[in-house]
């Protein structure tokens, strides 16, 4: 098996997990690969799949999980809060639920410090009071939760919980995000990336906001158009193979995120280092010529230095046509939207016209994650003209 060879093995798609799922599921897995559990995804890409888990590959990647608390590092005597969606619906507001220990994989090897859990379909207000009533000394927590927590502190006026470390997870997390948990918590965030079919892709360095791919686990391709693998600097598309998926194997699965690749980290760690997570490759703009360009609101696309800001969303309507979905404490002046409508442009296309709209809130995907681009052009315009 040579890199060229490797290469001639076609990519498998999440349609083809919908379409031929069945067909995947081995009928003969080793005995030492133990029982087989059945993983399902959330459905924010609109295409929710099902895989297959053994107990062995399930264990390696809790040992992959471990180290978002002990890389940072994290002290495990302490207590821990996360809000997350608790499918029993035993940890909504006011109370939320306690536990004992950090639970899997920490609790189950560490002697670790109780845990408080709010389900994440609490309100903002909700997480706040509780976070300020229960005062952990960690919080894991999704980026947009994240992002809406630090603006009531600062709308409201009120001191933040004194956090030692937060880990986010689920969604992308940005430069600018990076910089509001610095201005309201004074602290650096942790965070990791992953996908529910294969586990932790990368976890951050602990000394970088880079990210290291988990090689142990995963083998991870970042390839360009042309399928070659991109280099230092270059953005591609990412692609992973489980290597102890046997009950379910997933061969050159291509995730539908895009990532940049980096050099050797400085920090000795040999694992494959991604400067940045793009998203999903499904938000992409399409232009009339039927070019798809993606659209990237992290890194030099920030809104946040506009105080009165609290969400925004890109919708493209039309090929000529975006909808900026904004929510703001008080309509922004036509100077503000001007130079919103500007950068917006500078990013994606001058030829389209851009509209602003006002609303109380952007709904999350039925997954719980927010979505800051979102196409909804017909594909039948698009084939006609591609």
């Amino acid at each position: 098996m040579t890199p060229e060879l490797w290469r001639r093995v076609p990519l498998l798609r999440r349609e083809d997990l919908q379409e031929h799922g069945d067909a995947l599921k081995s009928t003969r897995i080793p005995p030492e690969h133990g029982t087989v559990g059945k993983i399902s995804t959330s459905g924010s890409t609109g295409r929710p799949v099902s895989v297959r888990r053994s107990a062995l590959q399930a264990r390696t990647l809790s040992a992959i999980d471990l180290r978002k608390v002990l890389w940072p590092p994290f002290d495990l005597r302490l207590k821990l809060g996360a809000v997350l969606r608790d499918p029993d619906g035993a940890s909504f507001a006011p109370a939320g639920r306690r536990l004992a220990n950090w639970g899997a994989p920490a609790g189950e090897l560490y002697r670790t410090g109780p845990a408080v859990v709010l389900d994440n379909r609490s309100s903002t207000a909700e997480i706040a009071d509780w976070l300020r009533r229960e005062a952990p000394d960690y919080l894991r927590i999704t980026p947009g939760a994240m992002r809406d927590l630090c603006f009531h502190f600062m709308d409201q006026r009120l001191d933040p919980p004194h956090l030692k470390g937060i880990l986010l997870s689920s969604e992308i997390v940005g430069s600018d995000l990076r910089d509001l948990v610095r201005q309201v918590f004074g602290l650096e965030v942790f965070a990791s990336y992953g996908a529910r079919e294969v586990g932790a892709i990368a976890v951050q360095c602990p000394e970088r906001e880079h990210y290291h791919v988990q090689a142990e686990a995963l083998m991870v391709e970042v390839l360009r158009e042309d399928g070659v693998p991109c280099v230092a600097g270059e953005t591609g598309t990412v692609v992973v193979t489980a290597l102890e998926g046997i009950a379910y194997p997933l061969i050159r699965y291509e995730i539908g995120d895009r990532a940049m690749v980096g050099g050797p980290c400085p920090c000795g760690r040999p694992h494959l280092v991604l400067t940045e997570i793009m998203g999903r490759i499904r938000d992409r703009l399409v232009l009339p010529s039927g070019e798809r360009r993606y659209v990237y609101t992290g890194r030099g696309f920030s809104f946040w230095q506009y105080t009165e800001l609290r969400q925004f969303q890109i919708v493209q309507r039309s090929l000529d046509e975006l909808e900026v979905r904004l929510v703001a404490r008080r309509r922004l002046t036509a100077e503000v939207e001007a130079e919103i409508a500007r950068r917006i442009k500078a990013a994606t296309s001058e030829h389209l016209s851009i509209g602003f709209t006002y609303h109380d809130a952007i709904p999350l995907t039925p997954g719980g994650k927010f979505r800051d681009f979102v196409c909804e052009v017909d594909p039948a315009a698009v084939r006609a003209i591609t």
